[in-house]
């Protein structure tokens, strides 16, 4: 199977955590894409979702299905979206596709994470995927050199020659070469650097439940 068809079971199988008549949270990404795809066929059953990016929101509203400003409501049975790696613990790297603060927001509303990924997403120990952190514009700099006393090389995210900005109109310092073995210290310490928006790590609120495709078929982890 190839890494899409991975994901496509994933987000099929994911369908079967949306509860009737409720708002849902959504994810960013390919594999939360492929997610919305499908939650685009049972859309009646939905009351409506609120969205982790403006990218997702546009994904969901070409589905017909009613985007919900977060103030909005005051909570959501689950949350459902990919990672960037996973432990068996349910400690996840996010923010490859660059809306980790909002993604971290929703989730923190939600009763229940559900994760979506392919099986290579599930790691022994985070770090190999670079780590995301983004942060006010004005302290890159100095947050950049505040990273690279951890240990891990920081570089400014860019796109088309000019740093990424995200929907939050910060910008995203990768930081490569890192191994964590305490993502939820890790996530404490890097949050309270001055200028952080927040860390890429889902530690503190990790995963609750883990489908992973493979090919044997879409394997389930609970944490």
């Amino acid at each position: 199977m190839t890494q899409d068809e991975l994901k496509q079971a994933v987000a099929r199988a994911a369908i079967e955590y949306v509860p009737s008549g409720e708002i849902i949270g959504v994810g960013t990404g390919s594999t939360a894409n492929f997610f919305i795809d499908e939650l685009g066929k049972i859309k009646d059953r939905v009351k409506g979702a609120v969205a982790s990016s403006e990218a997702t929101a546009e994904r969901l509203r070409s589905h017909g299905i009613p985007v919900l400003d977060l103030n909005e409501v005051e909570s959501m049975s689950v949350y459902i979206d990919g990672a960037d790696e996973i432990t068996a613990t349910g400690a996840m790297i996010k923010g490859g596709g660059a809306a980790l603060t909002r993604e971290k927001i929703v989730a923190s509303v939600a009763r229940q994470f559900i994760c979506i990924a392919d099986g290579s997403k599930l790691v022994d120990v985070l770090g190999n995927f670079p780590l995301p952190v983004e942060v006010i514009p004005m302290a890159q700099a100095a947050v950049a050199r505040r990273l690279k006393a951890l240990g891990g090389e920081p570089r400014l995210r860019m796109k088309d020659g000019k740093p990424l900005l995200t929907d939050n109109g910060c910008m995203i310092i990768d930081l490569h070469g890192l191994k964590i073995a305490d993502p939820t210290q890790l996530e404490a310490e890097i949050n309270n650097i001055v200028g952080v928006v927040t860390v890429g790590l889902f530690a503190q609120r990790g995963a609750d439940v883990a489908l992973l495709g493979t090919a044997d078929g879409v394997k389930k982890l609970t944490f």
